[in-house]
């Protein structure tokens, strides 16, 4: 397989490397064998990167009323009144779990010195569209009604994700919007799948040969996810569809240049900002998708890991009661 000349040095080494290995295609696998994949390479990247030390991590559950969403808590420092990041992993809500993105989660806690809340949301396809979305809600919801008993400060209230996680992190903050029931202080998106049917000139541009995810890849998680094609309209599938945007909370978005994503992200953010939302975008050159996960790989995945921290200080201090000092 020819490596693309268009991406950077350190991710054509490590596509070099995934070549070497033969690693098969996502799409050409079964669910099962596809989760298996995914579950072994995370593991494998912790021989050469060990997970990042945080003060603890908790195992626990949302509960009656919330859903019953299991939850991976990580507590960055013992501070009191601490912010709070509701965490979604990627997958194409058909893979991925707390393990897979338990390295990324405490990169994050250590980053922002946040405590970071992952959610183990229900995938498809045994729990198609609309489990996934309804479970990160109630996630969020959760947090927000125990901040107090969390020791977190419920005006600091952030979501964020990566792919299919960036994805539901958009529709929390707009079902937050509608509902009234959570106030957020910002959204982070990265990557985000905004419309898994493409369409854009970086789903066919990066189609091939660009990682993980290829356009093929897509179409397989569409599949399972949204087996109904009508399912692919509601905008808690595909965001850019809400009624309205006004009002949402402060976003960043983080996207990487030679992802089928691309430009589904880019155009997202353009949607926020025209409805009156504060968008930072930040575009990581000869970056594909998944490098947000690739801590001790490429440099930007730390890099990016800080820029988010950067633009959630900056949310966080403009809260209500928060000097700023």
């Amino acid at each position: 397989m020819s490596i693309p000349e268009d991406v950077h040095p350190q991710v054509r080494a490590m596509l070099e490397k995934m070549a070497e290995l033969g690693i098969p295609k996502v799409h050409d696998l079964s669910t099962a064998a596809a989760r298996d994949l995914v579950e072994q390479l995370a593991a494998a990247r912790l021989d050469s990167y060990p997970p990042p030390e945080v003060a603890e991590v908790v195992n626990t559950t949302t509960g009656p009323g919330f859903g019953h969403v299991p939850l991976r808590i990580y507590r960055a420092s013992d501070e009191a009144n601490a912010p709070a990041i509701v965490f979604f992993h990627g997958g194409g809500h058909v893979f991925g779990s707390l393990d897979s993105h338990d390295s990324a989660a405490r990169y994050l806690a250590r980053a922002t010195g946040a405590t970071v809340v992952s959610v183990d949301y229900r995938m498809g396809p045994e729990y198609p569209f609309p489990a996934a979305a309804q479970d990160a809600y109630d996630a969020t919801r959760w947090v927000a009604a125990r901040a107090d008993t969390l020791g977190l400060d419920p005006a600091k209230l952030a979501v964020c994700g990566d792919s299919a996680g960036g994805n539901l992190a958009a529709v929390v903050a707009l079902m937050a919007q509608a509902e009234g029931e959570v106030a957020l202080a910002a959204q982070v998106l990265v990557y985000p799948v905004i419309d898994y049917r493409g369409g854009t000139p970086s789903h066919t541009r990066y189609a091939q040969g660009y990682g993980i995810l290829e356009a093929d890849t897509v179409k397989w998680f569409m599949d399972r996810y949204l087996p109904d094609a009508a399912q692919r309209d509601d905008w808690r599938a595909c965001p850019r569809n809400a009624p309205s945007h006004a009002g949402l909370a402060p976003a960043l978005l983080v996207t990487a240049e030679c992802d089928v994503l691309h430009d589904e992200g880019i155009a997202y953010g353009a949607k926020l900002k025209s409805a009156g939302v504060e968008v930072e975008h930040v575009d990581y050159p000869g970056m594909i998708h998944g490098f947000f996960t690739q801590l001790g790989l490429v440099d930007d995945a730390e890099r990016s890991h800080h820029d988010i921290a950067r633009f959630l200080f900056t949310c966080w201090q403009r809260t209500p009661g928060n000097t700023g000092a």
